[in-house]
């Protein structure tokens, strides 16, 4: 595991959670995430498969993995967890605590283009690039069988990795995604930051565009709103364009959206239909 520091491990669910530390080539600074390995995977007796998990706004890789409530179903499942950081963090770049929505804890998974955050904010080649090969290099994992999911700015994220990868993961599901930020607040003012002011490139980073030109294989999406998220009645969230996206464009999305009544953006909400994005994912991903 060459260049991985182990930082802590826990055993769980009929197998461990590790917390790694490592530099990274793509944010130029050092990057932790944690990793849950069922005893299959631990003992080299199988190449499990393997979900990502991205985080939403001011989230760090702990939030999913101890609130999320995923790691009995994943035991079961025997499928590998990552959660990743969700932004460099203490790169030095003047002002990047300042601002809970930009900056640390708000890398929106773009690889950044404008100073002073291009130097270290590329989450989009963290996250498909760089993390994955050192998982893949370090632990006892199927490549071929990845999968991804995330929350608000994480399930924008999960989103568009899947969107502009296509035929790379088995299925993708958000819980509460930001689906159109060049429409929205959260979006707009991070767009602006780190991308410029050119839309075309906002597009390459923004689900409800990207899914009019997917040209790949079936890709199973599974999303889930609450109805009572304060994000959502203020359209930060905007599920409907994602909705009337997909379904208006001759695309292989196979899309299962789901409005449920009385959840709001919480990890209340992301427990209670943990286990059915874990099922969801386990179908495709073994498929």
């Amino acid at each position: 595991m060459a260049g991985l520091e182990l930082i802590s491990k826990n055993r769980c669910f009929d197998g461990e959670v590790r917390k790694y530390s490592h530099f990274s080539v793509s944010t130029k600074c050092n990057m932790t995430f944690n990793i849950y390995l069922p005893d299959v995977a631990l003992t080299n007796k199988e190449k499990v498969p393997v979900l990502f998990y991205l985080s939403g706004l001011t989230c760090n890789e702990d939030n999913m993995i101890t609130k999320g409530g995923a790691l009995p179903y994943l035991s079961r499942e025997r499928i590998a967890l990552v959660t990743p950081d969700t932004s460099p963090r203490a790169t030095g770049i003047d002002g990047e605590d300042d601002d809970w929505e930009l900056g640390t804890g708000a890398g929106f998974y773009v690889d950044a283009t404008q100073e002073p955050w291009s130097a270290h904010y590329k989450m989009y080649s963290y996250m498909q690039l760089e993390i994955q090969q050192l998982i893949f290099e370090s632990f006892s994992i199927d490549s071929s069988r990845v999968s991804i999911f995330g929350h608000s700015m994480g399930g924008h994220g999960a989103l568009v990795l899947s969107l502009r990868n296509p035929g790379y993961y088995k299925s993708v599901s958000a819980f509460a995604p930001i689906c159109h930020p060049s429409t929205s607040n959260w979006g707009q003012k991070q767009f602006t930051a780190y991308l410029g002011l050119n839309k075309d490139d906002w597009a390459e980073y923004d689900a409800s565009e990207l899914v009019k030109r997917y040209d790949g294989p079936a890709l199973p999406i599974l999303l889930d709103q609450g109805d009572c998220d304060q994000f959502y009645s203020s359209k930060q969230l905007q599920p409907s364009h994602f909705v009337i996206a997909t379904k208006s464009s001759n695309t292989a999305i196979e899309l299962e959206d789901r409005m449920q009544p009385g959840y709001d953006h919480s990890y209340w909400f992301i427990q209670t239909f943990m286990e059915e994005h874990i099922a969801f994912h386990a179908k495709h991903i073994r498929s």
